[in-house]
């Protein structure tokens, strides 16, 4: 009986040890835009993978999507503030904040997912990562490629700007992508991600634009009906961390979020590649849009939008800055003005 009652508070201390050590596993929450489905939650469910199993399990990263934290300019705000571990989100809501990583998101500079791929992993990513760590308070640690938005509308097919006519088209508030809009003679309503589809539902708005994987994540097929097949914007949606937990974090775990974050980013290209056009024949065959091609292979829209280039030079570092980027594509440079 001696031997018990001796026995008993060991076994008990051990059993609470255990327990502390299981309650002890830390969890992050990471903001998603999307819904479910799209390539921002295919992004953030690989890195929640990822970096569970590089940290053994001690640290869960729960997955918000669609919004539930907040607009993505808010949880970008949250995270810089440290109120938020995580965020994805598109990155035209990063350039209010840090205006120089506009100059991925000018009218017709990115034309597909290799060249996206090409600039955000080579010098010129590094560099604007640099610049949203020292503007905005939030570090870059992984990518998603989503593909060129495309123009969705419920009106009629549109192939030509002179199509847009009489429709309101809803944009992200961005002011390099109302430029675009407006250089094709159109007036865009700037609304918030999360009053998108209302908007569509209650004809508020005629048309958006996003990627085909969105239209189909966020079932827009259900208040739409025409699709352009219209890249002038390529659709990057960064994964961001605020730079004071990313400080507070021990140099292990540092490059630990680091390696997650290029694991996600390699499987999100290669989603992309390997789902768009599934998706893109899904909402046709299943859903029944319409997609039609822009006349004279976009010649009309790109002339157009590119008229704005100038515009911006200031906010995003300088000509000399889209002359980089244009380099690395191997194009020309851009126009004086």
């Amino acid at each position: 009986m001696r031997t018990y009652k001796l026995a008993l508070p060991a076994m008990i201390s051990a059993a609470c040890l255990a327990l502390s050590a299981n309650t002890m596993a830390e969890t992050w929450k990471m903001a998603i835009g999307d819904a479910a489905g799209g390539t921002q939650y295919e992004l953030g469910e690989r890195f929640a993978e990822e970096f569970k199993k590089r940290t053994d399990g001690k640290i869960d990263v729960n997955l918000f999507p669609n919004g539930q934290l907040g607009s993505e300019q808010d949880t970008l705000n949250n995270a810089s503030m440290g109120m938020l571990d995580l965020s994805i989100l598109a990155i035209n809501n990063i350039t209010p904040f840090s205006p120089t990583v506009g100059v991925l998101t000018l009218p017709y500079v990115i034309q597909d997912a290799e060249e996206a791929k090409l600039l955000t992993q080579g010098d010129v990513g590094k560099e604007l990562t640099e610049n949203t760590i020292r503007d905005a308070g939030v570090r870059i640690v992984g990518w998603a490629y989503s593909g060129c938005r495309r123009l969705t509308n419920s009106v009629r097919p549109v192939s030509s700007p002179e199509d847009l006519e009489g429709m309101v088209i809803r944009v992200p508030k961005n002011e390099i992508m109302i430029a675009s809009y407006q250089a094709w003679d159109i007036n865009p309503n700037p609304m918030a991600w999360s009053e998108t589809f209302t908007a569509l539902q209650q004809g508020v708005v005629h048309g958006q634009d996003n990627p085909y994987v969105t239209i189909d994540a966020m079932k827009f097929y259900e208040v739409q009906k025409y699709i352009t097949n219209s890249c002038y914007v390529f659709s990057l949606e960064p994964l961001v961390i605020g730079e004071g937990k990313f400080q507070s974090l021990s140099p292990e775990m540092q490059a630990t979020v680091l390696e997650a974050g290029q694991a996600a980013t390699d499987h999100s290209y290669d989603y992309l590649i390997d789902q768009e056009e599934v998706i893109k024949k899904r909402l046709v065959e299943e859903h029944g849009m319409t997609i039609t091609e822009p006349a004279n292979n976009e010649s009309e829209w790109i002339a157009k939008a590119s008229t704005i280039w100038p515009k911006f030079y200031k906010s995003i570092g300088g000509k000399d800055k889209l002359d980089n980027v244009l380099k690395v594509l191997g194009r020309e440079p851009a126009p004086e003005k």
